[in-house]
């Protein structure tokens, strides 16, 4: 295949593209002859995958923008036409948030499927992200989309795609899609302008928020309500504020203090140097509630009687949850043997020594909430309740209802958490400490290595997988032996627990993706879990470590062993030239 030429692209771009602002973006890199960044923009097309696309709000190939969101909604359309019964009286749920571009491309999208006479339910307004599987569901709709870029920079943004069954694809829908989109490249539509006059457009927002709201009154438990609790909430985009606001009204407690300065939706996130969930500190702050981005993701902070704070890790939140989750369905009498929870392979692994110790069953899966999601559905499917899913970079998923992250449901569910602690006169550090003592402590250090030579990084992972004469990985680390290794990569499948085939029963990974297990030589001494991938979006081969035992200062102290001895025998990085953070 012929490698196009620089003007071809950029006459096929100014070819196609009817947005004046943007073919103007390119007209003038053109006339002033600025070949370097035409390639940075036009040489390589933004890739559509699991994820959709997210990428920076600019003109060309590689870029988001008008040009590229049509297409890439004529390619969905398409492959949902072709893949989905009754798509088109199904519909598509169709959403957005508060970015720049955002409602535009939302209206956009919505008014290509119309174009192909397909049902759209638009949302009016910005919505948080959970809204729209929960539509999608609740709709029985063919597939949704939500125009947003979650905690990406403020000059990015996305087109994030659902299923029919509610959950953001998998393979091989992403490969399917991103074949289409290349099949329905020149836009059919660019007229937005009479999406409401359509009577195939239709407004169901009110009412889906209604709903959501019905279904998370049925996640909380309202006997702990009446609380004297103080909490502050940091929207941090500004878009989970009236969300959050509502929940805690219709919940029966006191409303939050809200920083004022990240109340309202900011598109230019004035408060945050990167728009990721992190903690405010108020004064008399007793809880502080993160919510954002787009009010998926959640995380907590809570004020002590000295005056210092404990910031809890998504693990930590994590392990509080599945504690919730656990004790209230004890409550219902139904057999454990029929619960599950899930979590991804690199979320903390004290939920599955939960599992052990009390009978439930827990299921690792690939990272992300697409596999948490479809996870979470097969064991359903198995005959399982799948209540909580979590991923330790501060998302977690709550009932049947939405199987993706729902940081409004997380929420409601810590406020709950947090009066019923406060009704036996325990704090949420010391309600964890006590999990602690009853299921073995666990610790995670996570980090990464900077490397952005590819040939080094294939060089390491060959190495990781022929590390002595004999072509095997490794047999220890910082004086324990590994007990197993799971290679999750492409080409590279492996799975030591499961002989004869050795096959890895999770599905494998287009990134390096290697988990060992290792334990000390005594029966009760500390164990580990490390995962080291290389990284889809940044010159990084990213660890998650994670230590656990019944000894806290066994493990504490085990785990900058672990990673002294990755970092010098392991990765070499002294001999690579690996970057540390």
């Amino acid at each position: 295949m012929t490698t196009p030429s620089l003007d071809d692209l950029v006459s096929d771009w100014l070819r196609l593209d009817k947005n004046e602002s943007t073919r103007t973006e390119i007209e003038q890199l053109r006339d002033a002859g600025n070949t370097a960044e035409l390639e940075k923009r036009m040489r390589v097309r933004i890739e559509f995958g699991t994820a959709g696309l997210r990428g920076k709000m600019e003109a060309g190939w590689s870029r988001m923008n008008d040009l590229i969101i049509i297409q890439a909604s004529q390619g969905l359309c398409a492959y949902v036409l072709a893949h989905v019964r009754d798509a088109a009286n199904r519909g598509v749920v169709v959403g957005h948030d508060h970015r720049h571009n955002s409602e535009k491309w939302a209206h956009l999208t919505a008014a290509v499927f119309i174009a192909s006479n397909v049902k759209v339910y638009l949302h009016r307004g910005l919505v948080h992200t959970p809204l729209v599987p929960f539509s999608v569901k609740k709709l029985n709709a063919a597939c949704g989309v939500m125009i947003t870029a979650s905690h990406n920079p403020k000059q990015d943004n996305g087109y994030k795609v659902y299923w029919e069954n509610a959950v953001q694809i998998i393979g091989p829908h992403d490969k399917g899609i991103a074949s289409s989109i290349m099949d329905n490249l020149v836009p059919r539509t660019w007229d937005a302008s009479q999406l409401h006059q359509s009577s195939i457009c239709i407004d169901h927002t009110e009412a889906m928020k209604d709903a959501y709201f019905t279904a998370l009154e049925s996640l909380s438990f309202p006997s702990h309500r009446q609380s004297t609790v103080k909490f502050v909430n940091t929207s941090m985009h500004g878009v989970s504020h009236i969300f959050a606001a509502r929940a805690f009204e219709q919940s029966g407690f006191d409303q939050f203090i809200p920083v004022t300065e990240q109340q309202q939706p900011d598109p230019e996130f004035s408060t945050v140097k990167f728009p990721n969930p992190e903690e405010k500190d108020r004064e008399g702050a007793t809880y502080v509630l993160a919510q954002d981005p787009d009010a998926d993701r959640f995380s907590a902070a809570e004020k002590c009687s000295d005056g210092t704070w404990t910031t809890f890790t998504g693990d930590q939140l994590g392990t509080l949850f599945a504690s919730r989750v656990l004790e209230t369905y004890k409550a219902t009498g139904k057999p454990l043997n029929k619960l599950a929870m899930v979590a991804s392979t690199v979320s903390s692994k004290m939920i599955e020594a939960m599992a052990e110790a009390e009978g439930f069953k827990f299921v690792e899966c690939l990272t992300g909430f697409k596999f948490i999601g479809n996870t979470a559905l097969d064991l359903a499917q198995a005959g399982y309740e799948v209540p909580f899913g979590y991923e330790e970079a501060i998302g977690f998923m709550f009932g049947s209802e939405i199987r993706d992250k729902d940081g409004i449901a997380a929420t409601m569910i810590f406020a709950e958490l947090v009066a019923t602690l406060r009704e036996r006169g325990v704090t949420v550090k010391d309600h964890l400490e006590e999990l602690y003592q009853k299921y073995g402590y666990f610790e995670t250090k996570n980090s990464y290595f900077i490397c952005s030579d590819p040939s080094t990084i294939e060089k390491i992972f060959g190495r990781l997988r022929a590390f002595t004469n004999q072509a095997k990985y490794p047999e220890s680390i910082a004086g324990l032996a590994v007990s197993s290794v799971i290679d999750l990569t492409v080409g590279h499948g492996f799975d030591s627990t499961n002989p004869p085939t050795y096959r890895p029963k999770l599905p494998l990974s287009s990134g390096h993706m290697i988990q060992f297990r290792a334990q000390s030589q005594t029966q009760d001494g500390p164990r580990i879990v490390l995962t080291i991938r290389t990284s889809g979006t940044e010159p990084k081969i990213k660890y998650y470590l994670e230590g656990g035992g019944r000894e806290r200062d066994e493990v504490h102290q085990l785990l900058p062993l672990i990673v002294e001895d990755l970092k010098n025998r392991w990765m070499e990085a002294s001999t690579h030239n690996l970057g540390i953070p």
